[in-house]
């Protein structure tokens, strides 16, 4: 990135809470300058703080105080090199494929293209080099594209859970089988999120469409891009070594911090000690940060010695959420090594992860900004 260089961004879904998350992190970002943000129709026209309830622990900044906000409209964004879009899943299928045919680059925090086979599913964390499938989305776009596509990051859940396997699969090979138990934040459901009554004093064992999600975006996000017969670029969703996934959500009365106990079985014989998985966690380093990316944690994964930890309350925004945080590292008896794992899910979950896909797309060349 150029020193001195600004880039103009957009945000969809403006004043939901992860459009609110995203004006609290990019409002004192080093590179990208917010310049329109974007929200229902209802909302068009007013004043930002208008507009918007702040859910946020800071007060609104001062870039947005008297921005006006604009319907999702691609013609509204053209003066943006990139968009950020927090809209709800209901709406963003059609806004988002709009914003892409009007050559803007964007990146989503929805669901409704994470299983398009040209759509990269992206933690940052994880898996940059699947930014290679964007030249082909653009190609096979109609009209082709010479700037527009769309990147996605992944369901808040999975997001925590695959940074620390990936680590595993880097020092030790490929995993064959993961079991996962997550305790879930309410914030999660977003705003207003889970009735008190339903809540309070209880767990909630059902998060719609959540397993699913851990199910196959664990192995999109950890399988490779490969070439098929046509020279068509595809993920192989860790075909050439398969891996079983079973998950089980639950809604806990946590505001912000999704917790998942893990147990993994590798395909190495004998499997790594726990203490060889300790230092392979803590050494694991990305892209993002050998790249320079500047909402990259220092750490990628905190690892914890104290029996009691990760915990939502004492960990969820160390290096402002952008890590994750793993304890208890210990031989299962039934697999092989379980950890329990903490991430922020407004975060690293959700927000920080599509910022830290934009700043890697810039630094490889993929945003013409």
């Amino acid at each position: 990135m150029e020193e001195g260089r600004r880039i103009n961004i957009g945000i969809l879904g403006a004043t939901g809470t992860v459009g609110q998350r995203f004006i609290t992190l990019l409002s004192k970002h080093p590179w990208f300058i917010i310049h329109k943000l974007g929200a229902s129709p209802r909302s068009a026209g007013k004043i930002y703080p208008k507009a918007a309830n702040w859910k946020q622990a800071t007060p609104i900044p001062s870039a947005v105080r008297q921005m006006v906000v604009h319907e999702c409209k691609p013609d509204n964004f053209t003066d943006c090199a990139i968009v950020f879009s927090g809209l709800d899943a209901d709406v963003a299928g059609d806004i988002e494929a709009a914003f892409r045919a009007a050559d803007i680059a964007l990146f989503s925090n929805a669901k409704n293209y994470r299983r398009d086979p040209h759509v990269p599913l992206i933690v940052p964390l994880v898996n940059p080099s699947h930014l290679s499938i964007i030249a082909q989305q653009r190609a096979l776009h109609s009209p082709p594209l010479s700037k527009g596509f769309i990147v996605t990051n992944a369901n808040c859940s999975t997001t925590g859970i695959v940074i620390p396997l990936a680590a595993l699969e880097k020092a030790f090979g490929p995993l064959e089988q993961l079991l996962v138990t997550t305790m879930q934040a309410i914030s999660g459901a977003g705003y207003p999120g889970v009735s008190s009554l339903d809540i309070l004093d209880n767990i909630v064992p059902f998060i719609s469409g959540e397993e699913e999600k851990i199910e196959w975006e664990t192995l999109k996000i950890l399988g490779g891009v490969v070439d098929d017969d046509r020279g068509l670029k595809s993920f192989d969703m860790h075909a050439r070594h398969p891996l079983r996934v079973s998950a089980a959500c639950n809604r806990v009365p946590v505001i912000d911090g999704h917790t998942a106990t893990v147990s993994v079985r590798f395909a190495q014989r004998p499997p790594p000690s726990p203490q060889q998985v300790r230092e392979a966690l803590a050494a694991f380093t990305t892209d993002a940060q050998s790249l320079g990316c500047p909402s990259a944690p220092v750490h990628t994964i905190s690892v914890h010695e104290e029996p009691d930890r990760p915990q939502p309350r004492l960990d969820r925004y160390y290096q402002e959420g952008a890590g994750v945080s793993v304890g208890r590292v210990r031989q299962c008896p039934v697999l092989d090594i379980k950890f329990v794992v903490l991430a922020n899910n407004v975060s690293i979950g959700a927000a920080t992860s599509s910022i830290i896909n934009a700043e890697l797309a810039v630094v490889k060349g993929v945003v013409q900004a």
